[in-house]
């Protein structure tokens, strides 16, 4: 473990703390994997595939459901397949929307190849160079702790970049029935009235 680095489940389980009501997008693989250990419940959207996807979707709950606050949970090599969501994200400006990336600065889906995130590439100056002005990049404890006290405020649209140690934890599969995760979300959202008869 590099100690200079924090660890993916601690970082996790310290923003699931402040998350209250929130409806959660994890991308595919590791970022999943954390959701369902520390915080898994019907109000989490789990994308097993569709790698870059992350992002739009978390945009697309966010404008449908105004009222309510939506976190995108991802990884660096997802968010890179789906960087040019981050220009969508700004010219909408939804003030719901925490965009959170867990950058291990590597493609842990793949093979553990290293990314460019860990070579020059900087995705929260990416996402600040699109239009959005809320962005930070997280390297410890002082700054996480930054990170959830802009959590709990609100102050969104957020993209908030995460340098984490490449460990993972104990791999939690939740639900990989796609028909019965997008069943059980939406009538978390909707209700199950709703969600069953949607006219």
């Amino acid at each position: 473990m590099n100690n200079n680095k924090l660890f993916r489940r601690d970082v996790v389980k310290k923003m699931m703390a402040v998350r209250g009501n929130a409806l959660c997008i994890s991308g595919l693989g590791s970022p999943t994997w954390d959701l369902a250990a520390i915080d898994h419940r019907p109000e989490n959207f789990y994308i097993w595939g569709g790698m870059g996807g992350a992002a739009p979707t978390g945009l697309g709950l966010a404008l449908a459901q105004p009222d309510r606050t939506i976190w995108v949970l991802t990884g660096d090599g997802e968010q890179l397949m789906g960087v040019g969501s981050f220009s969508t994200i700004a010219l909408q400006q939804p003030k719901n929307l925490a965009i959170i990336v867990l950058d291990n600065e590597h493609y842990g889906e793949t093979g553990m190849q290293a990314a460019p995130t860990g070579r020059g590439t900087d995705l929260a100056a990416m996402a600040a160079g699109a239009g959005i002005g809320n962005t930070m990049t997280v390297r410890n404890d002082e700054e996480l702790d930054e990170l959830v006290a802009v959590l709990e405020k609100g102050q969104f649209p957020l993209v908030a970049v995460i340098k984490i140690d490449v460990a993972t934890g104990e791999t939690i599969m939740p639900p990989r029935d796609g028909k019965f995760v997008k069943n059980t979300f939406r009538s978390a959202v909707l209700g199950p009235d709703k969600a069953l008869h949607p006219n």
